[in-house]
């Protein structure tokens, strides 16, 4: 028995200095095709004006941190989701809340909005994704419309509608991402390849993207075909928790924010990292990342209270903004990209245009 158990630790031994030499020269051959770095191409675009954003909304009415936001599709509506087990969808011109669910658990650290805007996802400690329907019957009792449609064996950190309402991608503090039928809640695929807890997905952008980007506690960005569950690609650069993620307004790269206070640029045809956002006074993790509509400003929000704007070629900062009180935690550009929503442990949400 003993023999038997040597023979495995050694091959285990092996099998480990196989695969890191497997890597090492993986990197190699990445480094081949490392020719010239983005700000260097970048030299010859016209530098960015100064532009002035402020805070033109503020959407107050939960009553604990702010953990997770979506706009929906009409460009006017958002959808936010609370430690204090509040849902909320809020008209963001007018800040009137339209409704209001209470979720069985407190931390409700996932919501998204439907593409027809007429249903809204979330989840959280209850280790669930629900969906729930929206009327405009005033009398009418949300809660006893909703569908259990996603179960976890953790937290759930994330979920996002497909480009139908009838399915749900989900992300999990168990380690893995599942795709679900809405309807059903048929497990449809799952994904597995995190080395830990995943925080954060986001879907490419492309009609036909069969694709999604994944980030997680094990420092890793994966990229997955949906269909077949396999991982296509992963980036693996981040010093710590990689806590957002979002692609490209082409589809062509994606941006991560993680707390090792940086945001990074991956190339996906090139498959490496191309640029690094981060400033020596910058020592707070960013917890969240989107995009300008046109991919040439980056917004990243801090746990230091602020959100900064990057120039996405360029590599600088072109813009730090002020106004929340606590670590903002989520934040999105809406869909016609003239503002954008950024949520807060401070209990609010603030629209910057």
């Amino acid at each position: 028995m003993a023999t038997e158990a040597l023979h495995e630790n050694e091959t285990l031994a092996s099998l480990k200095s196989e695969a890191e030499s497997l890597k090492g020269k993986l990197e190699e051959e990445r480094a081949k095709l490392h020719d010239v770095e983005l700000h260097q191409v970048a030299e010859r675009v016209e530098a960015l004006g100064q532009f002035v954003m402020k805070t033109r909304r503020t959407l107050k009415g939960h009553g604990n941190k702010v953990l997770c936001m979506d706009w929906c599709k009409d460009k006017r509506r958002i959808v936010s989701s609370s430690q204090d087990g509040k849902v909320i969808v809020w008209d963001s011109f007018t800040t009137n809340k339209e409704h209001a669910v209470t979720m069985p658990c407190t931390w409700v650290m996932a919501c998204a909005y439907a593409p027809s805007g007429c249903a809204i996802a979330c989840g959280g400690l209850d280790n669930k994704c629900s969906v729930y329907p929206l009327t405009f019957d005033k009398n009418e009792n949300m809660a006893a419309k909703k569908k259990s449609v996603a179960m976890h064996t953790n937290y759930l950190s994330a979920c996002s509608f497909t480009n139908s309402d009838m399915q749900i991608l989900t992300a999990s503090g168990d380690g893995t991402c599942a795709l679900w039928d809405v309807e059903s809640g048929q497990l449809l695929q799952s994904f597995h390849g995190h080395g830990a807890d995943v925080l954060c997905l986001d879907l490419a952008p492309s009609e036909t993207g069969n694709t999604f980007v994944s980030g997680g506690c094990d420092k890793k960005a994966m990229v997955w075909d949906m269909r077949s569950g396999q991982c296509v690609q992963a980036f693996e650069t981040h010093e710590s928790d990689i806590n957002s993620v979002r692609y490209y307004p082409s589809g062509d790269a994606f941006a991560s924010g993680s707390d090792d206070a940086t945001c990074r640029l991956y190339d996906l045809r090139a498959d490496r990292e191309v640029a690094i956002y981060s400033k020596e006074s910058i020592i707070f993790g960013a917890s969240s990342v989107d995009f300008s509509l046109s991919g040439r400003l980056l917004f990243a929000g801090y746990n230091d209270y602020t959100i900064n704007v990057w120039d996405v070629l360029k590599g600088s900062r072109v813009s730090i903004l002020f106004g929340h009180e606590n670590r903002v935690s989520t934040l999105r550009v809406s869909p016609d990209g003239t503002a954008f929503c950024s949520g807060s442990w401070d209990h609010t949400l603030r629209v910057w245009a």
